[in-house]
């Protein structure tokens, strides 16, 4: 009865709320004055909600919520427009090897209407709009290759064997389809290893880049990005290397702090110079417990001209260490790279934890981007090398060639990437009890509001802004986004 009482009590407060009722009367001489009409109220926020027990799947909702002055006792998320941050890049994913064979699959119809949603700007579609990519294979790819593999003991420092070709037979075709819908997307590169002949270990798994290679791995980078612009595909930044501390993925590669510092002064940063690349240099590329990495390579006078910024993942750590460097550091830029959904995992239990950390988290610590880790795979979780993810659950399961099903992490980026286009800038907003939340004004003037009840109970609450508020609510664990 309580909770019927609340909701019954919020219906009430927005109505009158809303309302902004003048009681005015005219008396033309005659005895009884003229009723004045009830005023409509009007719409002026649009509230598309998401529930963890996926009743509710990012739907819009119908009450009408417009802003009023009359008090009430409800908590406010004060939204404050002259406070500014950082401007966003966009949300996303990684488009794995894997994500691109499985989205290949599908009849050319479904696959047309799969990526009109996903990328497309009209109303059904979700807007994503940065997408990350393995430079050679990822873990969730079939099997593991570079561009430039060579028969064992033998090199190729020239790299006259270098080729995309394991990636024409299914990414760079649907990347070119996904640039015809949206062709300001930017895309991130990342490798998982060097070719082995440049390894220590002459292995996919593990080792380090030999010394003697770092002029000829900077050459591979500056091949891969021209051959991909040769493609049509602009490489808007690269990682010197995925997940450098973790040499246990197949593929993986080791590459220490002073190591990467000392390929980028080096090596890598003035390849690019001398080529006239603009492509962005991101460090790191690992887990939030170690800033110091990323802090040892800026800290470094001569690498630091190169590093556009850092990057990380939060399999380990907290999201405020994207703050711990973004203060070091204020000229450089954090970027949010990685996060996989476990396919043990639970709808209400990933969307809670991801939308407060991996979205609401990162954006308030400074990141420009905040990608999931797969985009797709099929129903049972592949394709993955061996040795590879074999838990990590894409947005999309490819079923068969007309079937496909969304999964947690489609919700947990669509309520960013549909409303938050690329060039929105973060703004203030206040985190009261259990609301977590962040603001963003977009390039059109719009304010967006992502909020995540944290709680374990129904929240009433107002949104304030300019002096004026709404009152609204969200279940434990729902996610709304608001847009005015």
């Amino acid at each position: 009865m309580k909770k019927i009482h609340q909701i019954g009590k919020l219906f009430f407060i927005i109505a009158f709320s809303a309302m902004n009722i003048s009681c005015t009367s005219s008396n033309d001489g005659g005895d009884s004055p003229t009723p004045t009409p009830t005023p409509v109220v009007k719409n002026e926020v649009d509230f598309w909600l998401t529930k963890g027990n996926q009743s509710v799947l990012l739907q819009k909702q119908t009450n009408i919520l417009a802003f009023g002055s009359k008090a009430n006792i409800y908590q406010n998320i004060e939204i404050n427009d002259t406070q500014k941050y950082q401007t966003v890049d966009g949300f996303g994913f990684t488009l794995t090897g894997g994500s691109a064979q499985v989205i290949n699959q599908l009849t050319a119809q479904k696959k047309k209407d799969l990526l009109q949603e996903l990328f497309g700007s009209g109303d059904a579609s979700i807007g994503l709009s940065y997408l990350r990519i393995s430079i050679g294979a990822s873990d969730l790819n079939a099997a593991p290759f570079t561009y430039d593999d060579m028969p064992s003991g033998q090199t190729d420092v020239s790299l006259t064997n270098f080729s995309l070709a394991p990636d024409k037979i299914d990414l760079i075709p649907l990347l070119k389809e996904i640039l015809a819908i949206n062709p300001n997307i930017k895309i991130m590169g990342s490798p998982w290893t060097a070719p082995l002949w440049m390894k220590d270990n002459s292995n996919f798994v593990g080792g380090s880049l030999q010394p003697k290679y770092y002029d000829v791995y900077a050459q591979y980078f500056v091949k891969f990005i021209q051959k991909m612009k040769g493609e049509g595909i602009v490489i808007d930044a690269i990682t010197p290397q995925n997940e450098p501390l973790h040499g246990g993925n197949n593929p993986s590669m080791v590459m220490t702090a002073l190591q990467q510092a000392d390929f980028i002064k080096n090596n890598l940063g003035p390849a690019f110079k001398s080529n006239n690349i603009t492509t962005k240099i991101i460090t790191y590329d690992h887990n939030c417990d170690n800033p110091q990495y990323p802090i040892t390579i800026l800290k470094d006078a001569v690498a630091y001209p190169f590093v556009t910024g850092s990057a990380f993942h939060l399999y380990g750590g907290d999201i405020s260490a994207l703050t711990t460097v973004h203060d070091a550091f204020p000229n450089k830029e954090v970027y949010f790279t990685e996060q996989y959904t476990s396919s043990t995992g639970s709808f209400n239990g990933d969307l809670k934890w991801q939308v407060k950390n991996v979205i609401i988290g990162s954006m308030r610590n400074w990141s420009k981007i905040a990608l999931q880790w797969n985009l797709a795979n099929d129903g049972t979780f592949g394709p993955h090398t061996q040795g590879g993810c074999s838990t990590c659950k894409g947005a999309i399961t490819i079923n068969s060639t007309e079937s496909l099903t969304r999964n947690v992490g489609y919700y947990i980026a669509a309520h960013a990437s549909k409303f938050i286009p690329a060039g929105s800038i973060r703004i203030g907003s206040a985190i009261v009890g259990n609301l977590q939340n962040v603001a963003f004004k977009t390039p059109e003037g719009k304010k967006v509001l992502l909020v995540l009840n944290d709680g374990s109970a129904p929240e009433l609450f107002n949104i304030k802004y300019n002096g004026k508020w709404i009152t609204t609510s969200l279940e434990a664990g729902a996610v709304g986004t608001y847009i005015w």
